[in-house]
């Protein structure tokens, strides 16, 4: 009788083991299911090819490295507003609780702003900044440099390179992004305050393109022989300026970019570019990551987070490597 007792306790304690085993193992069950439920990021660069823009996004994917929790969607704008404004919707009903933007066009974010209202979830703007005069709207925040600040660094540099006294022309970026705009202005601030004896011959977009970069200079030292410097509002513009000096046989003339590209730097060391100003792909990537891990977790952080610019020249390369 004992025997039989043991033997009905033992298969027992068998079914009950092999069904808890078989519930924590099932693949697609409920309890399963639920352990690995992600939380969906959306990420909207303005254009991937941009190539400031893709170390950008390289660093806000680090930051999540090692986070399992996050699932990150991406969408390439493609520098189309439309298309961009669509993608953030796709993004909304496809159930992502977070959306980082780089923008297309900082003047006209209105809908991207109101859709992730409507639908309840936080919105960081990365780069480029929609709201110049520092109000943003509950639950929106920014990530990004101040661009007047970078613009006022680049001509200080500039100033003292050329003595106070020479003739410039201004590569800028797109004329719908508010960086083109403000470090252009930060350009011309410096000139008025401290160096009446510099004269900017012309300004010109370049749409933060190499090889449009190179076009616009070409024009330029035809209807300029005595254009002694270029301010570029990137780098990849500057690269395009100094090619297209070389070709013309133009050593004279000073370029200065911004950004701080690997590029760049390689062309402070070999003299071909005078400087740059760091623009901090990891300070901004990984702050917006950083933003969105906070709020996400309950936090409120300040709605803005200035990261700030830093000169580069051939005094301090060696400690941007």
């Amino acid at each position: 009788m004992k025997k039989a007792l043991y033997v009905g306790v033992a298969v027992l304690l068998a079914t009950a083991v092999f069904a808890g085993c078989t519930k924590k193992e099932a693949p697609g069950g409920t309890a399963s299911a639920k352990s690995v439920a992600k939380i969906k990021i959306g990420y909207l660069n303005s254009n991937d090819n941009d190539t400031w823009l893709s170390y950008l996004k390289d660093e806000f994917i680090a930051y999540f490295a090692d986070k399992p929790q996050y699932e990150l969607l991406f969408e390439n704008g493609q520098d189309d507003v439309v298309r961009q404004n669509d993608q953030v919707n796709s993004m909304i009903v496809n159930g992502v609780k977070a959306l980082v933007v780089n923008p297309i066009n900082t003047t006209a974010v209105g809908p991207i702003t109101k859709a992730a209202a409507d639908a309840g979830i936080p919105l960081v703007y990365v780069n480029r900044n929609p709201f110049s005069d520092g109000t943003l709207p509950p639950n929106v925040y920014y990530v990004g440099s101040d661009s007047i600040v970078g613009g006022r660094i680049q001509m200080e540099e500039m100033g003292k390179i050329l003595g106070g006294h020479g003739e410039v022309c201004i590569l800028m970026g797109r004329l719908d992004n508010e960086a083109a705009i403000e470090r252009t202005v930060g350009n011309e601030q410096i000139i008025a305050e401290e160096f009446p004896d510099i004269k900017v011959l012309a300004k010109e977009t370049g749409n933060w393109a190499r090889d449009q970069g190179l076009d616009v200079t070409q024009k330029w030292l035809t209807a300029y022989p005595t254009l002694t410097a270029i301010l570029s509002n990137n780098d990849e513009m500057a690269l395009g300026a100094i090619e297209a000096c070389r070709t013309a046989g133009r050593a004279d003339v000073v370029v200065m970019g911004i950004d701080a590209t690997p590029d760049a730097k390689a062309a402070i060391k070999d003299g071909r570019m005078a400087a740059t100003v760091l623009q901090d792909a990891a300070g901004q990537g990984q702050g917006a990551a950083e933003y969105v891990h906070k709020v996400l977790n309950g936090e409120k952080p300040e709605p803005i987070n200035w990261v700030p610019y830093v000169l580069i020249n051939l005094e301090n390369l060696s400690l941007f490597p």
